[in-house]
């Protein structure tokens, strides 16, 4: 990957962009001149470098008015785990510091809270470097000094991506304690700090430290990326089913977020309260979150035949946030399989024998046990990459209720049907004959106003729809559906759906009508997506509209398929069709080496002139000119939806003439501009 610092470097020694590819060329130019560092805003107005100026000049310790050492900061209502003492990090050792020996997922233990959670997605950032420096900014800066005690102030800050933005969070350094113990998230080392203090600023944005207790993984891996977060249900996708190709791909997906530097979590699913973090006989914990510190495929056998040929495994490597009760099946810490593998792969992976409460296991043994995994994706925008490049398309909107039903933004999930057509509605192109397309549609978070008893997030989720290739004002009519998520409350929903060349509306939605809140809806997609909202119902009126007309019917044209169309070479073709009507036209994609296409275009006509025939033409695309294989010509009354299969016919002078093939088309009109 080539970073700017090499670009000004070839500048320096006098290479001109001509010596660099085009492309690259044009890459680093854009990224140079466009691209700017996230957005980064100080959580409730609080600047981490004025607050600590202020307290080195006034020779104090900062004390944060807005998360104070308090009972407030640490529960909704009443305290549960009896007298607590607040204490600074200096007051629990002699020699603190945020890292000892650097960061590693081993430095963090769940405390007295129900956040396996957030300790697990710690977990996992603790293993990306790139990453936990986003989250833990000019952590140098904030280190202890111990030549210079007097710079210390007693304040940090840390960064979570949160609904757009990175948010800057800052801290005290007075942590709550029961008899000199931290109560909650602490490290290995009594020295080392850095896992409780992102804590409590965690718990700060939510409110108090309370509000951790119970969570959802995906949403704490998003707030410490910014990336996408996929739940699979393990159970649903078949990966557990005696097939090897399906358990092969599913290992390649989770390889590949992993050697991208996405982050993985991973749990069993408790059916009852009673299952709830119950050990199990293999020594895995039920309805617990854990952390995947690894995925790799490991070589079995010493020497070098085996480079050649030895066996390869899938493995996976993930971690208890308890610090202890591990996986004891095959491949555990101390087995005996470990010694089918070379002391320097071992070396290499890092197996140590210990009850540290990380381990490694086979991925057949891993689908056996764990129902859900959560793959929370890096999405990669920049140019300047050897791996896939997505375009990206972020849109702010709200749920709002309005008694004018053409104003209503509140309509609930298609279960409401009088209502569902109401929601947002995002339009997008796909330009390939197939692409891989991720929508994700985030809420904002209630979580923080769960004191005042707000706190329950919506049931949300999203469907996506096929619409006409034209298609410009707002849909009153449900149309195909292609794609769909599920329906949770948690602070995201994410699908990733394989879609072919056309135009599609998403439409976020509650799963309850007249329910109101803000989203954010992300696209991303191979090339750009011109993602944009509909907001407006029909043609606007103007002051021409006097004058030329203004549109009395609109027509819907469903162009189906062809059948028996001329043969121009040994595969049959590569045929399209042009709608038309009233000097607009909409043309469909070309389908390849066929005879018979299924199209499936659809187009949309807001007509002045009833009495106007509306035309589709058949073509076939060859590399120097297209070739005419035939017409037909229909007119669009209001009615009902009328399908029609029509022979081709001649144009010009020779239209009453018979070409080869057949036409079969859909066409609906009506005189109310509202109603599809």
């Amino acid at each position: 990957q080539l970073s700017f610092l090499h670009f000004f470097i070839l500048l320096k020694q006098n290479a001109s962009l001509a010596q660099l590819t085009p492309l690259l060329a044009r890459s680093l130019i854009h990224n140079l001149c466009l691209e700017s560092p996230a957005m980064v805003v100080p959580y409730e107005g609080q600047s981490f470098s004025t607050l600590r100026s202020q307290c080195r000049e006034g020779g104090r310790l900062f004390e944060d008015p807005l998360f104070p050492a308090a009972d407030r900061s640490l529960f909704y209502e009443d305290n549960s785990i009896g007298r607590v003492t607040w204490k600074r990090p200096k007051e629990l050792c002699s020699d603190p510091h945020l890292f000892v020996d650097g960061l590693s997922a081993h430095d963090l233990h769940q405390g007295q809270l129900g956040n396996c959670w957030f300790v697990a997605a710690c977990s996992s950032l603790a293993s990306r470097e790139a990453l936990w420096q986003k989250v833990i900014p000019d952590w140098k800066d904030q280190e202890w000094e111990a030549e210079k005690p007097e710079a210390y102030a007693g304040i940090f800050h840390f960064r979570f991506w949160r609904f757009g933005d990175w948010v800057d969070v800052v801290v005290d350094d007075r942590l709550p304690t029961v008899n000199d113990q931290l109560v909650y998230g602490h490290s290995n080392d009594p020295n080392e700090f850095w896992s409780a203090l992102v804590e409590k600023a965690y718990a700060k944005m939510f409110g108090c430290y309370e509000a951790l207790d119970g969570g959802n993984t995906a949403d704490a891996l998003v707030d410490f990326t910014g990336g996408v977060s996929e739940p699979v249900d393990l159970l649903e996708s078949g990966s557990r089913e005696a097939d090897p190709e399906k358990r092969g791909e599913l290992f390649d997906r989770v390889l590949k977020v992993h050697s991208r530097g996405g982050l993985i979590s991973c749990s069993i699913k408790a059916t009852t309260a009673s299952d709830m973090e119950a050990r199990l006989d293999c020594g895995l914990v039920k309805g617990h979150a854990y952390a995947v510190t690894d995925v790799r495929r490991v070589r079995l056998g010493t020497g070098l035949l085996a480079f050649f040929k030895a066996e390869k495994l899938d493995m996976i490597r993930m971690r208890n946030p308890w610090g202890q009760r591990e996986w004891n099946g095959p491949w555990s810490d101390s087995s005996e399989e470990w010694q089918k593998v070379s002391k320097s792969e071992r070396e290499s992976m890092g197996v140590t024998v210990q009850d540290d409460g990380e381990f490694w296991m086979m991925f057949d043994d891993f689908l056996a046990n764990f129902t859900d995994l959560i793959l929370c994706r890096l999405i990669n925008t920049s140019y300047l990459s050897f791996h896939k490049t997505w375009e990206e398309a972020v849109l702010s909107g709200s749920w709002s209720r309005h008694d004018d039903p053409l104003s209503n933004r509140a309509g609930g999930c298609l279960n409401n049907k009088l209502s569902y057509m109401q929601n947002p509605q995002y339009v997008f192109d796909v330009k390939k004959p197939e692409d891989e397309v991720l929508v994700c549609l985030q809420q904002r978070d209630r979580r923080a106003t769960l004191r005042e008893g707000r706190g329950e997030n919506l049931a949300v989720g999203f469907d996506i729809q096929r619409v006409e290739l034209n298609r410009l004002y707002r849909m009153h009519t449900s149309q195909q559906k292609v794609a769909g998520s599920t329906y949770i409350n948690s602070r995201s929903v994410f699908k990733r759906v394989d879609l072919k060349e056309g135009r599609y509306v998403v439409l976020p939605t509650t799963f309850d009508p007249a329910l109101e809140g803000e989203f954010l809806l992300r696209l991303f997609s191979d090339v750009p997506a011109d993602c944009k909202e509909l907001t407006v119902d029909q043609p606007a009126q103007t002051c021409w509209s006097g004058m030329c007309g203004y549109p009395t019917l609109v027509t819907m044209v469903h162009v189906h398929q062809a059948d028996g169309l001329a043969g121009q070479d040994s595969d049959g073709g590569n045929p399209y069709v042009i709608i038309r009507c009233e000097g607009k036209k909409v043309r469909s994609p070309v389908h390849k080496d066929t005879r018979s296409p299924v199209f499936d275009t659809k187009a949309l006509f807001y007509r002045k002139k009833e009495r106007q025939a509306i035309s589709i033409e058949v073509y076939n695309h060859n590399v120097i000119k297209d070739s005419f294989l035939g017409q037909v010509t229909l007119t669009a009354e209001p009615s009902e939806l009328m399908q029609h299969t029509v022979h081709l016919r001649d144009k010009g002078n020779n239209r009453d003439n018979d070409l080869p093939g057949t036409l079969t088309v859909s066409l609906v009109t009506s005189s109310m501009l509202t109603v599809k």
